[in-house]
């Protein structure tokens, strides 16, 4: 995926987010102490006149320290599909921690990285990285998200070998937020 696409598929994303929320009335929507969050996101990539294409799906919980600071647990299944080849599926496992920024009533942008395991049926790796995103809450408690995410490979910390494999994640996805005590 050349970089011209990466941004112009940002570009839409997050036009379409801001679109989405355009004329909502306004809510209380920014996340409490305590509170809890499950997320449902995916991605698809086909390289134009190319016999190549990926599929990405997340699944994550997430714990609200503050109304800023979140931590939490991703799970995501990476599948390549390659014509006339074997397809190659990665999990990864991944614990992550994200700032958010109250912009509006309605508009959390955040920022996070992550740590964690990328795993499939004939090998595993190390993982770590960037994220950053926005979710646009709808009402109170659910929210469409927009994020981006890049994923470095290393074999061991302790022999610093980051390998040139690397990952852009672009995907959209639902959340839903629960348990904080609002006044």
């Amino acid at each position: 995926m050349n970089h011209a696409c990466i941004k112009r598929s940002l570009v839409l994303l997050s036009l379409a987010g801001l679109i989405s929320v355009t004329g909502a009335p306004s809510i209380f929507a920014k996340p409490v102490a305590n509170d809890h969050e499950v997320e449902v996101s995916g991605g698809f990539f086909h390289g134009r006149h190319s016999g190549t294409g990926a599929l990405n799906l997340d699944l994550s919980y997430g714990y609200y320290l503050n109304p800023g600071w979140e931590a939490g647990l991703r799970q995501a299944l990476n599948i390549n599909f390659i014509d006339d080849a074997r397809d190659v599926w990665t999990a990864t496992t991944v614990p992550f921690l994200n700032y958010h920024f109250p912009l509006s009533d309605n508009v959390l942008p955040f920022a996070g990285g992550f740590l964690g395991l990328v795993w499939n049926d004939r090998d595993a790796t190390g993982t770590l990285g960037p994220n950053v995103g926005a979710k646009f809450f709808f009402n109170d408690q659910t929210y469409l998200k927009t994020a981006y995410r890049y994923e470095w490979f290393f074999d061991s910390i302790k022999s610093g070998s980051v390998t040139s494999q690397a990952n852009h994640v672009l995907n959209l996805g639902i959340g839903f937020v629960w348990g904080g005590v609002r006044k």
